[in-house]
């Protein structure tokens, strides 16, 4: 087991954490397993540089639109009743995805740990590393998304 995989999967199921990170997610365009990165990094006292932060999105950017988004497509797709498919046949196959989709976060994150640097003393704000990541990742930062993360986020 990783150790920022651990922290991710807590830090997920606290309170508001993945309705945050949803929203982050659909109405901005942020990468989830890169915003729970940035976040643990600075919780541990790790300080990715200008170029960690680009290899970051790079690496999270790869396994973005080579696996999660198509998979996560699928997966909404078969959210919804369809008269020709079987309920608990389509409900089925769905959580398979839904599982190949958890099992290609879980390798992003492996990924993003490997490139994170040691801890360096004491924690770190965690919005401001929220920030640094997302002006990485895209055009627009979106501030509000990203303070009611870091406000849910445990310590």
């Amino acid at each position: 087991m990783s150790e920022l995989w651990d922290w991710a999967v807590k830090a997920y199921a606290a309170d508001g954490v993945g309705e945050a990170s949803l929203h982050l997610q659909d109405a901005a365009g942020q990468n989830v397993p890169l915003l729970l990165w940035a976040a643990w990094a600075a919780r541990t006292g790790r300080a990715p540089d200008a170029d960690a932060l680009e290899a970051a999105c790079d690496v999270a950017r790869a396994w973005q639109e080579t696996a999660i988004t198509p998979l996560r497509a699928v997966r909404r797709q078969m959210k919804g009743r369809n008269p020709d498919l079987d309920d608990a046949d389509r409900e089925a196959v769905r959580a398979q995805v839904k599982a190949v989709e958890l099992a290609a976060e879980r390798r992003l994150l492996a990924a993003l740990e490997g490139l994170s640097p040691p801890p360096a003393g004491s924690p770190k704000p965690v919005l401001e590393a929220l920030i640094a990541v997302s002006r990485q990742w895209s055009p627009m930062t979106p501030r509000p998304g990203l303070t009611a993360l870091a406000e849910r986020l445990p310590a």
